[in-house]
C-alpha cells in the first residue's frame, strides 16, 4: 500500500465508531463498554511479529501509568482469538486484545486503519475520552513502529 492516502476514519473531535468484539478471554467487548473513562485503541497488523511485540512491551511498561489515569487499553487486530491469548500470555500482557477476526477487519476499516492489499490493520492509535469521542489519533504504515512519547506527553499534561 502506497501512503496512507484514501484512508477514511474518525477524525478528532468525532465520536469514535462502534464496534463489538471478543477479547483473548472470549469475553465479549464493545464501544458501549468503554463509555465512562478514557480508552486507548491500538491497532496492530500482527501478534507475534518484531515491531508489534516491541511495541506491546513498551505499552506494557506505561501500564501502570496510564491505569493511574484511569485509560484502559485495548490492542486490536484481524488475528484469531486464540491467536490473541496466546500472544498475551507470551508477552505478559494484562491488557486487553480483541479480534477483528471476523467480519475480516471491519473493526479496522471503521476506524480507517485497514490495509485491503494486505489484509491486516495498519498502526493506528485511538485516544478516546469517557464520552467516546477521538481526543488523539495516530496512524502509522505496517513497517513504521509508532512513537508512543507524544501520547504521553499528551496524558500527562
Amino acid at each position: 500500500m502506497s501512503g496512507l492516502a484514501g484512508l477514511a476514519g474518525p477524525a478528532v473531535g468525532e465520536a469514535a465508531p462502534g464496534f463489538e468484539s471478543r477479547n483473548q478471554h472470549g469475553q465479549a467487548v464493545g464501544l458501549d463498554d468503554l463509555v465512562g473513562a478514557p480508552a486507548l485503541l491500538v491497532f496492530f497488523p500482527f501478534a507475534f511479529s518484531s515491531i508489534c511485540t516491541g511495541e506491546f512491551r513498551e505499552l506494557r511498561e506505561q501500564e501502570q501509568r496510564f491505569a493511574d489515569l484511569g485509560i484502559r487499553v485495548l490492542g486490536i487486530s484481524c488475528d484469531a482469538m486464540f491467536t490473541q491469548r496466546a500472544y498475551a500470555d507470551a508477552e505478559g500482557l494484562s491488557f486487553e486484545l480483541l479480534t477483528d477476526h471476523w467480519p475480516h477487519g471491519a473493526i479496522a476499516r471503521a476506524y480507517g486503519v485497514f490495509d485491503a492489499e494486505n489484509g491486516h490493520a495498519l498502526r493506528g492509535s485511538f485516544l478516546l475520552d469517557a464520552d467516546s469521542t477521538v481526543r488523539w489519533k495516530v496512524v502509522n504504515e505496517r513497517a513504521q513502529a509508532r512513537d508512543l512519547s507524544p501520547l504521553l506527553a499528551l496524558i500527562d499534561a
